[in-house]
């Protein structure tokens, strides 16, 4: 499938085993998990060439040790662990720009949401002209001001967007270029916080809620997006996908389950439109927890169905089709 902003076939993937947007541990070895699942060898039978595979270095992080959990705010501001996640993201943001810049796809696996600050980050430095087109069952729009937690996982919007640029924290200063309202597009959202909606409605974010989906059907609401996104021409597309959009019965081992989300074949039209486009130059797959949801045999940590899942979704993303 020959891509409009992609040299050739390669790809590069970057594992972001980060755990420390959020509060669960076991979403730091999802990369790990995926890749060990044949995720590489699912990639090539498409016809591409993996040609790096690079990992952050997480071995001095907090998460190592059992305080991992405990917050820590920083300058009274209701946001946890923002120095460790602003140089993790950072190292991200390196590697994702470099392989933009080389016109090669890229594949960031999380990890949790908060590595999407990096990885679009990089891209955008690379890519100003970005569209991104954000699955995921919630907001991530918070700011420590609306934020009822503190974890970055529920911020990353509100970062690549600007919002936090006013909060001056000093290990987030490498984000430079920043998402317009033409360049976003919020799909399969049901739960946003109250004061996180009017900071969404105040920036002009479009957003298309299991509501929209109900009621146009993913044919139609990815129509629209799509729309909105190339609405001034051909701009190179960035997915990032969150495993909590789909619902917890397709998709049981991530951290924030909420009921009523996309179904299975929803899911996977999602990443089979954006393919179509032949726009697309990178995904982030995020919050595949292989610790949660053994609930039955069907999804048990030796054959678990989110990850299955999990690399469906990338192939489906890089082209495969059923027919």
């Amino acid at each position: 499938m020959k891509q409009k902003f992609l040299v050739d076939q390669t790809l590069n993937i970057i594992q972001a085993p980060i755990a420390l947007g959020q509060t669960l541990l076991g979403v730091d070895e999802a990369p790990g998990i995926l890749l060990k699942n044949g995720l590489v060898s699912h990639i090539e039978s498409l016809g591409w060439n993996v040609a790096k595979i690079s990992e952050v270095d997480v071995r001095d992080l907090k998460w190592n040790s059992p305080h991992a959990l405990l917050p820590a705010h920083q300058q009274g501001l209701n946001i946890k662990f923002p120095i460790e996640l602003g140089e993790s993201c950072s190292e991200i943001a390196e590697i994702s720009k470099a392989s933009q810049e080389a016109k090669a796809f890229t594949l960031t696996l999380g990890g949790d949401h908060s590595i999407a600050i990096g990885s679009i980050g990089g891209a955008l430095l690379a890519r100003p002209n970005l569209g991104v087109i954000w699955v995921d069952a919630h907001g991530d729009f918070n700011t420590p001001e609306t934020s009822p937690s503190g974890n970055i996982h529920g911020m990353p919007l509100s970062f690549l967007t600007g919002f936090m640029k006013k909060y001056s924290l000093s290990s987030f200063e490498w984000l430079k270029n920043f998402l317009l309202p033409n360049q976003l597009v919020l799909i399969g959202i049901r739960s946003i916080d109250p004061e996180e909606r009017e900071l969404m409605k105040s920036w002009g974010v479009h957003v298309f809620s299991m509501t929209e989906v109900d009621r146009y059907g993913i044919g139609g609401v990815m129509d629209r997006a799509l729309e909105i996104l190339l609405k001034d021409g051909d701009r190179p597309l960035y997915l990032s996908y969150d495993v909590d959009s789909i619902d917890p019965h397709f998709a049981p081992s991530t951290g924030t389950r909420v009921r009523g989300g996309l179904s299975y074949r929803e899911a996977h039209y999602i990443a089979e439109s954006i393919a179509e486009t032949k726009a697309l130059v990178g995904m982030d797959l995020v919050e595949i927890n292989p610790r949660l949801g053994y609930v039955d045999p069907a999804h048990r940590e030796e054959k678990n169905i989110t990850v299955e899942i999990g690399i469906e979704l990338i192939t489906s993303a890089l082209g495969k089709k059923i027919y």
